[in-house]
């Protein structure tokens, strides 16, 4: 992918896919260092699944044999000299699953984060009833958008009508623009 914000996107799809009702898109982000870590509360991953996922011809779909997602995030971040986990559980205690991917800004295979305002509003529009943490922290600040919060004080309004998508956008972008 073109963009690591796509990557975030077709993970976070796959967990709303395994049942997440929360997924939470933290990046941690320095000059020279980048850490996308994506948490749900899905479904989980049994061991063998999670031993596989990395595979690209590896895939849970019926409706194509190949699954890119997680193994093009793992490769960007190798490429840029970083590195990629993912952990997973589905006991009785709790259940989910957690990827995280660590970038090198300054190599020159460094993908560029891309698009994360349209990223996460795709994701509010597509999903009104789930829930989304995104959090954004850089050197000068930090971004952070929490649809809980504002489901409170919307109370019956659906997170995807266009005033609230528009409202969202503008929310996130006036954050950037406040730490450029």
């Amino acid at each position: 992918m073109k963009e690591l914000s796509l990557n975030i996107l077709d993970i976070a799809e796959n967990s709303i896919k395994a049942g997440a009702t929360l997924t939470e898109i933290i990046l941690n982000e320095t000059d020279d260092i980048l850490e996308i870590t994506i948490k749900d509360n899905g479904c989980g991953m049994d061991e063998e699944t999670l031993k596989n996922v990395v595979d690209p011809f590896y895939t849970t779909r019926t409706t194509r044999k190949v699954g890119l997602g997680l193994p093009l995030l793992k490769l960007a971040a190798e490429q840029s000299e970083g590195s990629f986990q993912i952990e997973s559980s589905i006991d009785e205690k709790g259940h989910g699953t957690v990827v995280k991917a660590l970038f090198n800004k300054k190599h020159i295979d460094f993908t560029p984060l891309g698009d994360v305002i349209s990223s996460i509003t795709t994701l509010i529009q597509g999903h009104p009833e789930c829930d989304f943490l995104f959090s954004h922290n850089l050197p000068k600040g930090e971004i952070k958008l929490d649809t809980r919060e504002i489901r409170q004080i919307l109370e019956d309004v659906p997170l995807n009508s266009y005033e609230v998508i528009k409202w969202i956008e503008e929310y996130l972008k006036e954050q950037y623009s406040e730490i450029a």
